[in-house]
């Protein structure tokens, strides 16, 4: 298979929002190195996560070591694979996967990129039910729905679950995967993302523009209550763990995804009060009677596969809103940070791409 020595890239060459972060590079060198473990991917098509455009605006070059291409989401094709590598995988094959922000860091790879170098346990082969354009969105944020349902929250067959932000990308996923696992799902979204929140399989809806959602729990009386709240927002309303002993299993679990950075006087009051109630307000003293975790995710090769599992069997869809050429990507940017986004922004690195 041909493989060109340059190829055309969005880099990360600075701090600062997307049009100033970001340099379309029309020459840049094609990995020809690749280690042992690794192979090189043809990407096909790349999907924005808010983490991407979030570590640009804050976090100084400095701690990064920019630059390296943008993105962690893609999907493609194996057009070589070091010798050393021992994989099931084979030069032709299509992929799905994503570079974890620690590995970009480490190896200044990334998905924005027509040809990316990763290690292949990164990796999973690509659904035949599903386009390299669907697939390109799934890993990062299903990963994070998944342990934070199942290995963080420990959320079993039967048990119910309220989901906060069931139209974001992790939330839709979240919602699919809690109805396969058995669960009931009560989700919250603005009321335009209501029948989109049912489609993926909620039980109950709430919208969460109508009040505070803590209110409208207590107001809907789930029964029974519920086992688990995942917060798919990243700490949106510390009132829903405060007053969870209203609508929450005294053994119950409160898991937030890891939130963005808050620099706001309300921001970092909003995390130190929920600090304190988690951590600090024993429960004899009137604390909270459930627990509260964070979700860091962490790639697991196992979860993975097992995300790829229940796409093929159709229970998990992709959530695809909407999809850019290569060369628009500053304003698929500006779609993801406008936060009307209903599940995943793609971009089609390759022009021909399904």
């Amino acid at each position: 298979m041909s493989i060109p020595t340059t190829q055309k890239t969005w880099v990360v060459a600075r701090q600062g929002k997307p049009s100033k972060a970001l340099v379309f590079d029309e020459h840049a060198t094609v990995p020809s190195q690749l280690k042992p473990g690794e192979v090189l991917v043809k990407v096909k098509a790349a999907a924005l996560n808010p983490v991407g455009h979030q570590l640009m605006a804050k976090v100084p070059n400095v701690f990064v070591g920019r630059p390296f291409p943008a993105e962690h989401d893609f999907s493609g094709v194996i057009v070589a694979i070091h010798g050393d590598t021992k994989t099931e995988f084979l030069v032709g094959d299509g992929v799905f996967g994503f570079i974890e922000v620690a590995l970009q860091i480490k190896t200044k790879q990334g998905a924005l990129t027509q040809y990316t170098r990763v290690d292949a346990s990164y990796l999973a082969p690509l659904p035949s039910n599903v386009s390299f354009v669907q697939a390109a969105g799934f890993t990062l944020a299903a990963e994070t729905a998944w342990q934070g349902l199942f290995r963080v929250g420990k959320l079993e067959s039967g048990q119910s679950v309220f989901i906060n932000g069931g139209s974001s990308s992790v939330g839709g996923f979240a919602i699919q995967m809690a109805k396969a696992k058995g669960c009931k799902v009560i989700a919250s979204a603005s009321t335009k993302n209501a029948e989109y929140v049912k489609s993926l399989g909620a039980d109950e809806f709430i919208d969460y523009t109508a009040g505070p959602l803590h209110q409208a729990l207590i107001k809907i009386a789930p029964s029974p209550k519920v086992h688990l709240i995942f917060d798919a927002i990243g700490l949106s309303d510390p009132s829903l763990y405060a007053n969870s002993r209203a609508y929450m299993v005294p053994n119950g679990l409160y898991v937030n995804v890891t939130p963005k950075p808050s620099f706001t006087l309300r921001g970092i009051a909003e995390i130190s009060s929920l600090i304190f109630r988690a951590y600090l307000h024993p429960r004899w003293l009137g604390g909270v009677p459930s627990g509260f975790k964070m979700v860091f995710i962490k790639h697991s090769r196992d979860d993975l596969y097992a995300i790829k599992d229940l796409i093929a069997e159709g229970k998990i869809k992709p959530t695809v809103d909407s999809v850019f050429a290569y060369e628009d990507t500053l304003k698929a940017y500006d779609r993801v940070m406008s936060k009307r986004a209903r599940g995943k922004v793609v971009i089609r690195v390759d022009p021909e791409a399904e």
